[in-house]
């Protein structure tokens, strides 16, 4: 029977368990995609005892479809276009290019906010957890996958607590790992599987990440 999750905190905690095999080990990072990832990567980190840091990821919208996804831009200058979205709906590439420039802005102000100039880190031989709070299409992990792994990470992981099963098949073919904890079908949506799927705030992550950072002194001592 498929659960449905009280907020991302629970789907969190609930991920973590199926993730133990990267407990409590030296070379794990958990790279959260805000904003609604964050709080499920928050749990993890704290139950693997890992640090965590954001890796910033925008869904390139159709449109007057915004939640239409026709692909996703990264941290990196990586960007992943859906073709068959852009050519069922005719989308022109003056189109994408502008939606391309605005996503850009975003993404170099959230990257700016949430780590108060920190740079990013460095993932260079690194164990990498990649987490969101779900997955339907897939595309905007698929562009955060794709970019870290031209930073050369020793094992890529994306973790998620439910997704579109099609999906999850779909994303293994990139990574090392995908753990999804449930994958409904008919999958509906991802906010059809959390009773609070409310958005959060920059102020909400950046305040996440901050406790992960001054936690994650104690969790290395219980090491």
């Amino acid at each position: 029977m498929v659960k449905i999750y009280r907020d991302r905190s629970e789907a969190g905690r609930e991920l973590a368990t199926k993730l133990t095999a990267y407990a409590q080990r030296q070379d794990v990072l958990v790279l959260a995609l805000p904003r609604g990832g964050v709080p499920v990567g928050y749990e993890v980190a704290k139950a693997l005892q890992a640090p965590l840091d954001v890796f910033v990821v925008r869904k390139l919208g159709v449109p007057g479809h915004e939640e239409l996804a026709m692909g996703a831009i990264a941290t990196g200058g990586i960007g992943v276009i859906n073709e068959e979205v852009v050519h069922m709906l005719h989308i022109p590439k003056e189109v994408i290019d502008a939606v391309v420039a605005k996503e850009q802005r975003e993404l170099e102000r959230r990257e700016h906010l949430y780590r108060d100039d920190r740079p990013p880190p460095d993932v260079n031989g690194c164990i990498v957890i990649l987490v969101d709070d779900g997955l339907a299409t897939g595309s905007t992990m698929l562009a955060a996958a794709v970019a870290v792994r031209q930073q050369h990470p020793a094992r890529l992981v994306v973790a998620v607590p439910v997704a579109a099963p099609s999906t999850c098949e779909e994303l293994s073919t990139e990574v090392d790992e995908v753990v999804c904890a449930q994958t409904p079908e008919p999958f509906y949506g991802v906010g059809y599987w959390y009773e609070d799927f409310s958005q959060l705030s920059d102020e909400e992550v950046h305040d996440l990440l901050s406790q992960a950072e001054q936690e994650r002194p104690v969790a290395a001592r219980k090491q």
